[in-house]
């Protein structure tokens, strides 16, 4: 069952922002990209609801013949006279042009595949007829290489007439909480472990059922609408180049391999040629690279990688190699795949969820948020503050307490942090431990008698959360 309850969330500042430019006095191109399902379509068609000088047009994988037959098509219905424009870009753009339209050509990278001279023949003739009028051209795709080569890279001949750009993101966990099936704290951060922020991830929720009941019904089940999906993006971004290779190097990343060396000897892959790989894969937003918290982006060797999109990271771990046992299981495949393995799964996604949390429970103007490690040391929270504060976090998604054995071990490894604050101060030093089963006693009373000891709970971190999205 599809949660059909859906209402347009949290893309405010996204629609403020194109409704504002569709007002203006000026031209306008704007360039919006983003992987599939995060609901680019929904969004442009919301910025448009209820406008008489708007055209709106999703093109398909077609001849360009067929394509500009459709479009015409689409822009009769709000501009009758196009119809009689010779069925060519260049002049129905331009006629529309005139009309200081709103015009909205979604899908644009199946229009670059059938025809590559469209952005010369758009930047022609927007250096020499729309950049003169009040006209707004959105170009929308969800294939994130082209958009970047053929729209936004320095090689496009459109580079440099996009006027903004929106990369779009998922939703937030304050806003995706809303599909979530539960409304306690721990539901709600297993939920964002597995589902995210994808709206259309989201609307498949069934909120009358369990957490582990969605999960076997539209992930598990060879018949859900998300046991395939991350196949289809994969194929979908990649084509029938190397799949396998991306699956198992997304594999070898849900199985806890960060380091360069370890993705490259479980898949199977030349360490050299490991970096393409994920360039690629970083490219489409799966894949994120994380470096120590100190260290310069530009300057460090330093790396590791993570699955940044939840859904994949839980397909990856628990799907991909086992859809034949997962069959055969059946209706018990949660149960006996899943649930055991399940608490360790969620570890490093609630230290992502901490270090997202982390600048509305420890309020501060952080330098820098993130993971630190050197050597054998490494710390799960590390946030910068620009006062001079390391606030060091360690993270238990574990069925015990944290103790103060574990407050030690925090405060001894915070210590090696090699870190100068910005007015060439020493550093002072805010611990936090952050544990979904609480805390013993006696680190309770502790963090009572010291104001540098933090204790949060995932109520504390999902208030976090939820209160940061709308700031």
């Amino acid at each position: 069952m599809v949660n059909t309850d859906w209402t347009f969330v949290n893309r405010e500042n996204h629609l403020d922002e194109l409704r504002s430019r569709y007002e203006r006095n000026r031209a306008d191109c704007i360039v919006m990209y983003g992987r599939r399902r995060l609901g680019k379509s929904a969004l442009v068609r919301e910025s448009i609801r209820n406008r008489d000088d708007a055209v709106y047009w999703q093109a398909t994988e077609e001849t360009p013949d067929v394509q500009l037959a459709d479009f015409v098509t689409a822009a009769s219905e709000t501009y009758p006279h196009v119809v009689d424009i010779r069925h060519d870009w260049e002049p129905l753009l331009r006629a529309l042009g005139r009309e200081d339209a709103v015009v909205i050509l979604d899908e644009f990278p199946y229009l670059i595949q059938s025809d590559d001279a469209l952005p010369s023949k758009i930047q022609r003739v927007w250096d020499t007829d729309l950049e003169e009028t009040s006209m707004t051209l959105v170009l929308v795709g969800s294939s994130i290489s082209i958009m970047e080569e053929k729209v936004l890279g320095g090689g496009s001949p459109l580079y440099g007439r996009r006027t903004h750009s929106i990369d779009l993101p998922p939703l937030q966990v304050g806003d995706a909480v809303h599909f979530y099936p539960a409304d306690d704290a721990d539901t709600i951060l297993q939920s964002w472990g597995v589902f995210g922020g994808t709206p259309y991830y989201l609307r498949a929720i069934d909120r009358t059922d369990s957490l582990a009941e969605n999960i076997q019904s539209l992930i598990l089940s060879e018949h859900g609408v998300l046991h395939n999906e991350p196949e289809f993006l994969v194929r979908t971004e990649f084509g029938i180049r190397e799949p396998q290779t991306y699956y198992t190097i997304l594999r070898a990343l849900a199985q806890g391999k960060r380091e360069a060396n370890e993705i490259a000897g479980f898949a199977g892959v030349d360490s050299n040629s490991l970096g393409s790989y994920l360039t690629k894969l970083r490219r489409l937003r799966l894949v994120v690279r994380d470096i120590p918290v100190t260290e310069n982006p530009n300057a460090t060797r330093k790396s590791r990688y993570r699955l940044s999109e939840p859904l994949f990271r839980f397909w990856f771990r628990f799907v991909y190699g086992q859809e034949g046992k997962i069959a055969q299981l059946g209706e018990t495949a949660y149960k006996q795949l899943v649930a055991p393995e399940f608490t360790d799964y969620m570890g490093a996604l609630f230290e992502s969820a901490c270090q997202r949390a982390l600048p509305q429970l420890i309020p501060k103007t952080y330098h820098g948020i993130g993971y630190w490690w050197h050597k054998q040391h490494e710390l799960d929270v590390v946030g910068l503050a620009d006062d001079g504060t390391i606030v060091a976090g360690e993270c238990k998604y574990t069925s015990r307490h944290m103790t103060e054995g574990d407050l030690a071990r925090l405060e001894r490894t915070a210590a090696t942090i090699e870190w100068t604050p910005p007015d060439d101060s020493d550093p002072t030093y805010h611990y936090c431990c952050f544990c979904r089963s609480g805390f013993s006693e006696d680190l309770k009373q502790l963090a009572e008698r010291r104001d540098a000891v933090t204790l949060f709970t995932p109520d504390e971190i999902v208030a976090g959360l939820t209160t940061s999205h709308r700031k």
